[in-house]
């Protein structure tokens, strides 16, 4: 008996003095996280290695200022996924948001594109009506600064459906891309419950719109209208998404019912959103 325990201390005090040997003399902070990761594997429970996040991060930040964006976006998402608790989540999303953004808008390939060779007698318009898209994201994705194009140029198109997803709860409007949240945007919706609910389609796209009170045409110039810089119409009639003049006021239920956002927004927006385009409203 007395030998067992005499080798049982041997083997605890070789352990010990092999974990001071590998962390290093003095450095109680790394031993103590070594010791938690080990009992944690003991108990089956898996704790992100130490610093781990941090080089993620690194990681992420670094490819997106090379302007690496695809693998900027795969880190941040990596980011989000493993570390659903850390007080930087909304930053990280936002960015995975806004990076998706730039992948579409500066043509970077991936699985959404398409390579279209212009033939005699296309046009913008008409190609962008063969693929589902719009003339601006075309242009936007191939850095076209007029609508003069020449046969025998190679396009990159964009072939995922666009569509839109709005909470009036949670007042958020999220761009859809095939089955892929492309990013979210804050929207104010309609007071007393008044946005309808359901899918629509988009059937009209207005720059500047006039708005029209009590047979009264308002200018877009006017700082009455409320319709901001875009429309895009329902197909019921009066409802529909714009900008508008009172920032303030988004996050709110507060329009008459359609679907307020910023103007700087909407105007992102517009470019993705073909005639056509499905927008599906929930309570």
């Amino acid at each position: 008996m007395r030998l067992k325990i005499i080798l049982t201390l041997a083997i605890g005090v070789i352990i010990a003095v092999l974990i001071f040997v590998i962390i290093g003399p003095g450095n109680k902070r790394k031993q103590a996280k070594y010791l938690e990761y080990r009992i944690a594997e003991k108990n089956s429970k898996v704790l992100p290695r130490p610093d781990s996040m941090s080089k993620v991060m690194k990681e992420a930040e670094n490819s997106l200022k090379k302007g690496d964006y695809a693998l900027a976006k795969l880190k941040y998402q990596e980011l989000v996924n493993n570390y659903p608790n850390s007080e930087k989540i909304s930053i990280w999303q936002k960015t995975v948001d806004d990076i998706n953004i730039k992948i579409i808008l500066n043509g970077v390939m991936c699985d959404g594109f398409t390579i279209y060779e212009i033939q005699s007698g296309d046009s913008l318009s008409k190609i962008a009506r063969q693929f589902n898209t719009t003339v601006d994201l075309i242009k936007k994705s191939n850095y076209l600064t007029s609508d003069q194009i020449s046969r025998g140029r190679k396009l990159k198109i964009w072939t995922r459906k666009f569509s839109c997803f709005v909470d009036k709860s949670q007042n958020i409007l999220l761009l859809k891309s095939k089955d892929e949240v492309i990013k979210s945007y804050v929207v104010s919706t309609g007071k007393d419950n008044s946005t309808p609910i359901g899918t629509f389609k988009i059937v009209t796209k207005i720059e500047n719109p006039t708005w029209y009170k009590n047979n009264k045409a308002i200018p877009p110039s006017s700082p009455e209208n409320i319709l901001g810089t875009r429309w895009m119409g329902f197909d019921i009639d009066s409802y529909g998404i714009h900008g508008t003049t009172d920032p303030g006021s988004l996050g709110k239920q507060v329009t008459q019912g359609c679907v307020r956002m910023k103007n700087e927004d909407v105007e992102e927006l517009y470019i993705f959103l073909p005639q056509g385009s499905e927008v599906t409203i929930v309570d």
